[in-house]
């Protein structure tokens, strides 16, 4: 890549091109190492559980006859309050690890709770549907396979009348799914994509937040990419899941949430990104973008980072497909409105959750990679002064920002008018003081297409210590081919 040549050290191909492969190069496997996922969790709701903060109800462990005192009592109880306070007290029970192995080892304990639960009385239907919600928290993937009787009744369920029963159901699922292979290789031929599809109409908000939860759960399963995934994207769930979010007065924070995760998941799966982009994803999520800054400057930032960090994550992996260009995507974005949209974000980040600065950069990073007219937008609205002031926040950071402001040079003599003079010179020469070789190397790369499209920074370099700056770095196995190849071009041209 950079060879001796003529006695002197110099980048093969003089720059430009050269540069730009080893950066996308480089751009890719950052790309495929943050397709990380959201930590797979389960999810307890004992909210609006009956009995669950009166006094003096403290949790037992349960023996077997315990349980199948309760459970006789649930299916036989000559009154319905009686059975269902037998199960309350299952319920509370089975919170206890030590209950539910004893509640799974019992004969016919299973088959006597999913006989309950299919009944036609709603409050036993109810406890009975927690009593298994309680099970699917369990950290043992044996307790989750012996709820498996019941998950096709789940299943039925969720296309119910009761909006807290399908909450439970739905919340319950996904924590099963998480659990155990066995479950999703059961749930899938029983129709869990159409339930999920048909569910996703529901007009209750906490149906389509539990609704989203179950499907994250799903998508983050090993074998979503052939298994899952196809059919998701074979049925109307992305055509709902965007416009759930939509921005507007009708967007749910805590569902976009949920279903902002779901498209990360299905896009970092690659199957079929053109599809989403057709759908008009590119459009939606841009709009989001500005959504979201825009309630950041009226002060309506609450909470706005758990929705923020996907949404930025899904707009920067789709502007990376091979079909953005070819389906049109380019025109799915405003560029100027999107650019000073992520600028408030940004700031925004810096001062109250510096964590997501390295998303809004590298969705810039996107951005700018393969687009003129987002650079242009870059330069027009005299931003690269607050991109600089970013870099003293971290490593990551910088080499981000450094990366930004590369894909700025490398589009030629124009562009690099906007670059030098200014503050960027000043700016590189403090980078170089660092000691993190990731920065260090993306310095030098930035210097290198300054130095060819601005020959006169070179001479401003040279005039500032420039070639002490280098010398630090001369001995530095990754770093001094480059060092001494821009040296080389500081000094010779």
């Amino acid at each position: 890549m950079w060879n001796r040549r003529q006695g002197h050290l110099r980048p093969v191909g003089c720059g430009v091109e050269e540069l730009r492969r080893r950066r996308r190069e480089r751009e890719a496997a950052l790309r495929k190492a943050r397709r990380e996922k959201q930590l797979v969790s389960k999810r307890l709701l004992r909210d609006g559980a009956p009995e669950e903060s009166e006094e003096g109800c403290v949790a037992l462990i349960l023996g077997e006859a315990e349980i199948q005192q309760f459970l006789w009592l649930a299916q036989r109880g000559t009154e319905e309050k009686e059975r269902e306070r037998a199960l309350v007290s299952l319920r509370r029970g089975l919170q206890h690890p030590e209950t539910q192995q004893t509640f799974i080892r019992l004969e016919g304990s299973m088959r006597t709770l999913v006989g309950i639960l299919t009944s036609n009385h709603a409050l036993l239907q109810l406890e009975a549907a927690r009593c298994l919600h309680e099970l699917s928290h369990s950290e043992q993937s044996a307790v989750a396979e012996a709820c498996l009787p019941a998950t096709s009744y789940l299943l039925t369920y969720i296309s119910g009348h009761s909006s807290d029963l399908i909450e439970l159901c739905l919340y319950t699922l996904g924590n099963l799914i998480v659990e155990s292979e066995a479950v999703r290789r059961q749930l899938l031929p029983q129709g869990i994509v159409p339930a999920l599809a048909a569910c996703i109409q529901s007009p209750h908000l906490t149906v389509l937040e539990a609704l989203g939860y179950a499907l994250s759960q799903l998508l983050q399963a090993k074998e979503a990419p052939e298994k899952i995934i196809p059919s998701v994207l074979g049925s109307t769930l992305p055509q709902h899941m965007l416009q759930l979010l939509q921005p507007g007065p009708k967007l749910n924070p805590e569902v976009a949430v949920e279903f902002a995760w779901c498209l990360h998941y299905i896009i970092c799966s690659q199957v079929n990104n053109a599809l989403l982009i057709t759908h008009g994803a590119l459009s939606t999520l841009g709009l989001l973008v500005l959504d979201l800054a825009g309630a950041v400057q009226r002060s309506e930032d609450a909470g706005l980072e758990l929705l923020v960090c996907p949404v930025l994550r899904c707009l920067s992996n789709l502007l990376t497909e091979a079909a953005f260009e070819a389906v049109g995507g380019q025109m799915q974005l405003r560029d100027e409105r999107v650019v000073a949209a992520l600028f408030i974000l940004l700031q925004f980040f810096l001062q109250k959750q510096p964590s997501l600065l390295p998303e809004g950069l590298w969705l810039l990073n996107n951005l700018t990679a393969n687009s003129p007219s987002f650079c242009t937008s870059l330069l027009s609205l005299d931003l690269i002064e607050p991109l600089l002031h970013l870099l003293p926040v971290s490593n990551v950071v910088s080499v981000l920002v450094l990366t930004v402001l590369c894909n700025v040079a490398e589009k030629g003599p124009a562009y690099c008018q906007h670059l030098w003079p200014g503050p960027l010179l000043p700016s590189l020469l403090d980078t170089l003081a660092l000691s993190d070789t990731e920065v260090v190397g993306q310095s030098l790369e930035l210097l290198q297409l300054l130095f060819l499209y601005r020959p006169e920074a070179a001479q401003a370099f040279l005039q500032h210590s420039g070639l002490q700056a280098l010398e630090r770095h001369e001995e530095e196995a990754q770093l001094q081919d480059r060092v001494h190849a821009l040296q080389h071009t500081a000094l010779h041209g």
